[in-house]
Formats: structure tokens, sequence, C-alpha cells
């Protein structure tokens, strides 16, 4: 676990050195400040990952000292400490950009998960800056990998570490969440960047083709078959071959698919000779596999093959926290490839576009933006420049647009876990990657809501 710079700011000065010798016997460098002036001061004057900051102290509140800090520098992580453990407390300063927040006495259990949790963070911010930096260095810009909520910062740390194996990838999501696009980044990140990535839609062939389209044929194998024809399989000998749909595959092409996962080695159709190739195989699906090899209709050991790693690509309804830069990202792409003068949107047209839940996912948002930018008539962006209306079935008015915290925190953070336990069916370490915490933070949380299992 990376060892983070820690300021804790505490009037109490038991308080602040019973923190302060908890986290120096965990490793971690620790500054003290008693209050809000010093604070700001010592944040001046050296690198800090973490502020622990009492939100109630004489002279500057804890709520002044964390926005001064934010002003400062953005990137510090802070966790309010409050005796007062109102939820009102803790939704103001999480507005304002705090992190999370504590209520005394503090449990070191909780504190620890919460450092824990900084640490992890910290640690994966710093793997993806290189994997930008490396990124750029193989032309890939920025405009390819647009995020900012932790789910998908960890889907994309995650294409960094697989890319250099050979290992098979399963990418799962709902048609538009960008499963081609993570393919490629696979791709362009691995040691085989420098030959081809062939993409091929399983859904998009006749299944009569689907066989030949992969593996080639020979001159005369079927009818209409005038010559012999190269397959996709050695059209990406030496790199990359992305079947998308890959349940639409049949029987036959399933059994070809599984012999060369196995062997290595396939047969053009019509022909008897071993083929030999280097390609490295990630499939697709928005499908539920698990559900076609119980039903018969996928065979369970390819399966098992292709889902040697998997990644699973959230809806964009489940990161709304990437809306804003996605929005503001293709306004400024679109504006600029049709030379027009956006200068952005109407806060009602910003507000409906964070409520709406994009069953299109990504896709469906492209194309939003790409047509309000075309239609729009001024400088900004209206809600008649949109092809839905606030009345839409798919507009969450239950709620205030993203960014904005419910009238209770736990409420809420009781309503996500019950939700993720139950897609999880109850599986702990399921729940904790649906939710991007830790398994150790999940525990801590139920125990906390004395969460029961569900029969």
């Amino acid at each position: 676990m990376q060892k983070l710079n820690i300021l804790i700011v505490e009037d109490g000065q038991s308080q602040r050195e019973m923190l302060r010798d908890f986290l120096l016997a965990e490793d971690h460098h620790v500054a003290e400040a008693e209050n809000g002036k010093k604070a700001i001061k010592t944040v001046m004057s050296a690198h800090f990952d973490l502020v622990l900051l009492d939100y109630k102290m004489p002279g500057m509140d804890g709520l002044e000292v964390l926005k001064e800090i934010k002003r400062i520098n953005p990137e510090i992580d802070v966790v309010i400490i409050t005796a007062y453990g109102t939820v009102e407390t803790a939704v103001e300063a999480i507005k304002v950009g705090a992190l999370d927040y504590i209520t005394k006495p503090v449990e070191l259990d909780e504190l620890l998960l919460l450092v824990n949790r900084v640490a992890e963070r910290r640690q994966l911010i710093k793997e993806n800056e290189l994997l930008r930096e490396e990124l750029g260095k193989k032309g890939i810009t920025a405009d390819k990998i647009i995020y900012q909520s932790p789910r998908m910062a960890e889907i994309i740390n995650m294409a960094g570490r697989v890319a250099a194996s050979r290992a098979s990838v399963l990418i799962q999501g709902e048609s538009g969440t960008g499963k081609e696009l993570l393919a490629r980044l696979i791709h362009q990140l691995s040691p085989r960047s420098n030959k081809p990535i062939i993409i091929v839609n399983c859904v998009a062939l006749h299944e009569n083709l689907l066989e030949s389209e992969l593996f080639g044929h020979e001159k005369g194998a079927f009818t209409g078959a005038t010559s012999r024809r190269i397959g996709r399989f050695e059209e990406a000998d030496g790199g990359t071959l992305f079947l998308d749909e890959i349940g639409e595959l049949t029987p036959t092409v399933q059994v070809k698919l599984l012999r060369f996962l196995q062997e290595r080695e396939f047969q053009r159709v019509g022909s008897n000779q071993d083929i030999s190739v280097d390609v490295r195989v990630i499939s697709a699906t928005n499908r539920d596999l698990e559900e076609q090899v119980k039903e018969g209709t996928f065979r369970e050991d390819l399966f098992y093959r292709l889902k040697v790693v998997t990644m699973s690509l959230p809806p964009l309804r489940e990161r709304k926290e990437d809306l804003p830069v996605l929005i503001d990202h293709f306004i400024q792409k679109y504006a600029q490839e049709n030379k027009k003068n956006i200068k952005g949107l109407t806060a009602e047209a910003r507000d409906l576009l964070l409520k709406y839940n994009y069953p299109g996912n990504v896709r469906e948002l492209v194309n939003i933006m790409e047509r309000a930018v075309v239609i729009a008539r001024d400088e900004y962006i209206t809600t008649a420049d949109l092809p839905f209306k606030p009345s839409s079935p798919y507009v969450d008015t239950s709620k205030k647009a993203p960014g904005y915290l419910r009238d209770s925190l736990e409420e809420l953070e009781k309503k996500l876990i019950a939700e993720a336990m139950e897609k999880a069916a109850d599986n702990q370490s399921k729940a904790a990657e649906i939710l991007g915490m830790s398994e150790r933070m999940l525990r801590y949380k139920l125990k906390k809501y004395a969460w029961k299992t569900q029969s």
C-alpha cells in the first residue's frame, strides 16, 4: 500500500496526538496543525495527499479551511472529522470537495479503511498517469479515453495491466458502452500494437459466411468460392482479433474457435491443412453468456477459454460522474468539426442531460451532442436542441442532477449497498467491485448498517 503524506488539523491536542501516533504506526508521514491558519500555511509549504480536518475549530471552521485547501491544490483529498455528526455538515463539506467524513469519537478501524481507500486511489491515479503517458507515446490522444469516475479508472488501469499478456479477454457490457474502444485500447497498449487489430462483428454476418470470414476458404470449398480466401485469423497474425457479439457464434464456429484457443491452429473451410498463427483474441458481448451456457447454446469450455480475463463496462447511467466531461468534450469536438461557435449549454439543458439515463449509453450521448451542436441556433445549446423532453421516461426526476447529494448521505449509501448486494447475490467481493470500493471497506459498511444476508 502506498504511504501517504497526511496533515492532521485538530485543535484538541490529545485527539491530534492519538491520530498522529496511529498513522505513524501505519508508516505514513504525518504533520500537524492546531488551527485553520496554520493548516493553510502548512499546505502551502509542503505536499500532502490527505488532510484530516476537524470541522469545529476556533477561528476558521473546517468548511472555510476546506475551501482554501481546494483552492491551493484541488488534488488533495480531505476527510472531515466532526463531533457534530450531522448529515447537513457532511453534505455541505462534500459539495465543496471533501472526499468523505468521519465522526468523533474516531473509530480507528474506520479511519484506517478511509486512509487505505485514499492510498488505493492515489496508486490508481499514479498508474493511470503513467498509462496516459504511454498512450501519448503511441499517438493515442486523450479524446479516446474520457472519464473521471473511479469505476472507469479501474477499467482503464486493468487494460494497461492485461495488455502485455496474450491472455484472452472477454469484455461485457450493454450496447454502446464502448467495448470496441476498450479492445482497441488493450491492443494499442500491447506489444502487438505494430500489427493489425481486426474487427469482426459476429451478428453482422450470415451464419453460413461467418466460418469462412474467420478462417478463410479454399477454392471450390462451396458454391461461389471461386478462389482461395484468407480469413480474419490470418489477417490478424501477430496482432489482435476482436470478436464482437461473440454470443452469436454458431456451434460449428464455436468448435473451430475452441480448437484455435487450445492448439493455436485452425483449418480453412475446404482444407485439411493446419495453419498456425499468433493471434490474441478479445471478445465482447452484451448478452449473458453464462445463461447461454446453461441453455446449451454456448459451449462451456469455450466460455472459460474466452474469459481468462473478464472486464465489465458499466452503463453510462451507473457512471454519471463521467457525464460532465463527456458532454463538454463532445460539444467542443462537434463545434470544431461543424465550424460553429458553441460556447456551451444553458443551465436547463445541462441539468436535463445530467438527469437523462441514456439507454443507448455513450453511443447515444454522442448522437445527442452532435445533433444538438448541428441544430443549435445560438451560442448556447438549449433544451429545445435536445431530442428528449423533461417528461421522457428516461429522465430521472426523483433526484437532483449528479454532483448534488440527497438530504441523507447514509440513506443513499445504504440504498446503493443494498442494490449492489442484490446484484451480486450477497457476494461481498462482487458487490465491492460494483460499488468501486475495497472489500474491507464494504465489510465495515455492512457491519455499520447491521446488514443481514438476504434469504
